[in-house]
């Protein structure tokens, strides 16, 4: 007995111990910050679980990618329980897909449909993932590959970020993701500094009225069908991320399928309880210990600042041409962190005017910006697949 509790402490290596202070890290954040607590609480505990060697919870190949197998080879102890979860959740590729369709059954696409220049913000937002995919590449450090999926961050969107690294670099997939979600619960704290950077306090004061044009049911019902039927047309890779989120989103303004969107909204909190222990689990110390992980942490901040930079100066742009101004700030919003990234521009309004509200015109490129990442993912697929 005492040689056993003596084998699992030799066993626990420094990078071990540090990975579990990350884990406990992510659990306060999520508990008691309340940053992102869903997903958060179960990556920090899914940490732990995969640093205790001894459990035999998740099982390595040499490349570092999880084990394949079976219930059998549980049983035998060739795998962990864990690694089962990876391959028929994550390998392939189901668990991102239904979350993206829970997503669809919350999102109300009302203030995109109303003002559609909303969807040139949520294009331009995608600036930081082209940008990063660039300088991620060139740097030599990564394959295009990693690089597609370190730029994704920029995007702000966490199915279609696991969706691409899933395809594309697997073994990158515990720090990515990892590191996009947490930099999500980041927005508050990353964008209004390069809101305030680059717009002027008289930009930030434009007044826009509160209330948005009321948008019809037809309008509603008709959005998802046209976009996904364009985007497969124009994207054919992103057909499954896009006709995910606009399936799930029909079921919610159908008007007649309510139960089914509630039952949407619910398999996702499961789903996203799998998807979070289970990225967690791919964090074990050797892979998240390395040189090209800090390197991602540093590409993901600029990821972030490109993509809101995108939006914001597109939108000061378009202000040159139109006689009724529009709130730059609204353009940030583009980046699609839902709905944090529009309460940002809510709260950097009303600072600057306390007249201003500008939640439901920030959540217009907000929307889309779930939209515009699920492109770009269709187009590194497409390219590099």
């Amino acid at each position: 007995m005492f040689g056993l509790y003596e084998s699992a402490l030799t066993q626990i290596t420094l990078g071990n111990m540090a990975m579990l202070l990350i884990g406990a890290v992510l659990i306060y954040l999520g508990i008691v910050k309340k940053m992102e607590p869903l997903l958060l609480v179960p990556i920090g505990f899914g940490v732990f679980m995969v640093n205790l060697p001894i459990a035999g919870i998740m099982t390595y190949t040499p490349e570092g990618l999880p084990a394949i197998g079976d219930l059998k080879d549980i049983a035998e102890g060739k795998i962990g329980i864990l690694n089962l979860l990876y391959y028929y959740g994550l390998e392939t590729e189901l668990i991102p897909l239904l979350i993206f369709l829970g997503v669809g059954t919350l999102m109300d696409f009302s203030p995109t449909i109303a003002r559609p220049i909303s969807l040139i913000f949520g294009a331009t937002a995608q600036l930081g993932v082209f940008v990063v995919f660039l300088i991620a590449h060139l740097s030599g450090m990564f394959s295009i590959n990693e690089a597609a999926c370190i730029g994704i961050i920029g995007g702000s969107d966490g199915p279609p970020t696991v969706y691409l690294t899933i395809a594309l670099a697997p073994v990158l997939l515990g720090p990515i993701t990892m590191i996009a979600y947490s930099y999500m619960a980041l927005v508050p704290i990353l964008q209004p500094p390069i809101i305030r950077l680059l717009t002027t306090k008289k930009e930030r004061r434009i007044f826009m009225k509160p209330k948005i044009r009321k948008v019809s049911r037809l309008e509603l019902v008709l959005f998802p069908i046209v976009v996904f039927i364009v985007a497969s047309l124009l994207v054919p890779k992103c057909a499954p991320l896009v006709g995910m989120l606009m399936f799930g989103n029909l079921l919610r303004v159908s008007g007649v399928t309510d139960r089914l969107a509630h039952a949407g909204s619910m398999l996702n909190d499961i789903l996203i309880l799998l998807l979070g222990i289970s990225v967690g689990s791919l964090m074990p110390a050797q892979v998240f210990f390395s040189p090209r992980t800090l390197v991602i942490i540093g590409l993901a901040i600029l990821a972030f600042v490109f993509s809101t930079a995108g939006g914001l100066l597109t939108a000061k742009l378009i202000n040159l041409f139109l006689k009724e101004k529009i709130n730059p700030i609204i353009g940030s919003a583009g980046v699609s962190a839902i709905p944090m990234a529009a309460r940002v521009a809510q709260k950097e309004g009303q600072k600057a005017n306390p007249q201003n509200y500008l939640l439901m015109h920030a959540l217009g490129p907000n929307m889309a910006g779930a939209i515009g990442t699920s492109l770009v993912a269709g187009i590194f697929m497409g390219m590099l697949r």
